[in-house]
């Protein structure tokens, strides 16, 4: 892992750019004399890791005493972008211009960009948890496909929270018995671009003995701000 940039800001986190091999990142951290708990913070289907409300959140939970990362996993953000992934972008447009059927197209593509990510993920947190400002244990938020993967084959993840909004592939459905750490489910009742008998069916599907479900009024990006808090108080129970 190589730093390419740092900067401390206003409320005394410190900000960090790095490279991983082909992966860039992002690595906030608090200011603290001992090593602080890991939130992996992922956006949904794969949006760069710049995005401005994944770096609020991203603030917002190191201001409660953690380090979070992110990173451009594979076809995402300035990483290049393979001619299956450009010809599933112009599908979905088509489609959707034409109201038709979509899920096939987001099979297509959000599946490859799961398959991919998750290993990136899992490098990433192999060289974070070396580095002595941070420990365990491991929380994960964001991005619903890839944190039922990640939570499904990564022991080091001991809690997750996860947006509804977005799709998820079947293969990820299916893998969501298999999640069994504590979890918290972030649904938008009115997200046009998720059906909401599809979210719920998925919040039931999951094998954790511990999950909690918030839904909120409001279309996809809506989710209130009080819902950071609350999540903040749930990485709480399970990461220190």
């Amino acid at each position: 892992m190589h730093f390419t940039s740092e900067r401390r800001l206003d409320d005394g986190v410190l900000e960090r750019e790095f490279i991983l091999g082909e992966i860039p990142g992002t690595l906030w951290t608090p200011e603290s004399a001992t090593p602080a708990p890991l939130i992996l913070m992922a956006h949904n289907n794969g949006l760069p890791k710049s995005e401005p409300r994944l770096v609020a959140r991203a603030r917002r939970t190191t201001a409660y005493g953690y380090a979070v990362a992110s990173i451009d996993a594979t076809e995402c953000g300035d990483r290049p972008r393979s001619a299956a992934g450009e010809q599933a972008r112009a599908d979905l447009r088509r489609a959707m211009q034409a109201g038709e059927p979509v899920d096939d197209i987001f099979e297509s593509f959000v599946g490859p960009l799961v398959e991919n990510a998750v290993p990136e993920w899992r490098t990433t947190l192999d060289a974070l948890l070396a580095l002595p400002e941070i420990g365990g244990p491991v929380g994960y938020s964001g991005w619903t496909a890839v944190g039922i993967r990640l939570a499904a084959v990564e022991p080091r993840i001991a809690a997750a929270g996860l947006f509804a909004g977005g799709y998820v592939p079947r293969v990820q459905r299916e893998e969501a018995r298999q999640v069994t750490v504590p979890l918290l489910f972030l649904l938008q009742w009115d997200d046009e671009g998720n059906p909401r008998q599809r979210a719920l069916d998925l919040f039931d599907a999951f094998g954790s003995k511990e999950k909690t479900l918030h839904a909120n009024l409001g279309g996809h990006t809506g989710t209130p701000w009080f819902e950071l808090e609350d999540g903040n108080r749930f990485f709480a129970r399970h990461l220190r």
